[in-house]
């Protein structure tokens, strides 16, 4: 089985301007190679038939992708409308800023299969393709965004999948993005 970069996640996770919450200390070709030279420590069924999640160890400095939010910290929330890239529309997200989370101790890696991403119109040549990785403390995934759901519900045209909206996962997906946020440097 052989796992790409894809041109939607590289930015995202390993930015031209380095940032203390993308990945760390490695190169995106490194990144590749461990993947692709090391077994996952779990592999997890994704949202859909054509998306795994690569569970690995954390082999870097890599922080965690999200942090609660408390009492004490929720001064430091902010919010603004955002795309994940130039021919997407901006959508509302929420972050910490001022905020710094622990060392991930996993690194779950999004995959899409080869034919998705080819459906998608981002054919690539390999059999899997990472879309995302999200730092976690534990084994598992975190819920999608509720935007990242609807997105995909919209359709290719609108970056998404095509999958249609379980509302079952979104709302456990609610429950768990109103006590916790990503954070900014």
């Amino acid at each position: 089985m052989s796992i790409v970069l894809t041109p939607f996640a590289r930015p995202r996770l390993f930015p031209r301007t380095p940032r203390g919450n993308t990945i760390q200390d490695i190169t995106p070709e490194q990144f590749e190679a461990h993947l692709n030279s090391e077994a996952p420590h779990a592999v997890l069924d994704g949202y859909a038939p054509f998306c795994k999640l690569h569970v690995h160890r954390n082999w870097t400095s890599t922080r965690c992708l999200t942090v609660p939010i408390t009492d004490a910290n929720r001064h430091l929330l902010r919010s603004g409308y955002e795309a994940r890239n130039s021919a997407e529309l901006p959508v509302l997200v929420r972050w910490f800023e001022g905020v710094e989370s622990p060392r991930a101790d996993y690194l779950v890696v999004i995959l899409y299969s080869a034919e998705q991403l080819a459906k998608e119109g981002s054919p690539i040549d390999a059999d899997w393709g990472i879309v995302g990785c999200i730092y976690t403390a534990e084994p598992e995934q975190i819920p999608m965004a509720p935007i990242t759901m609807l997105r995909n519900a919209l359709g290719v045209e609108e970056g998404g999948s095509g999958v249609p909206l379980d509302r079952e996962a979104y709302r456990r997906s609610v429950a768990f993005w109103e006590n916790n946020a990503n954070w900014r440097p």
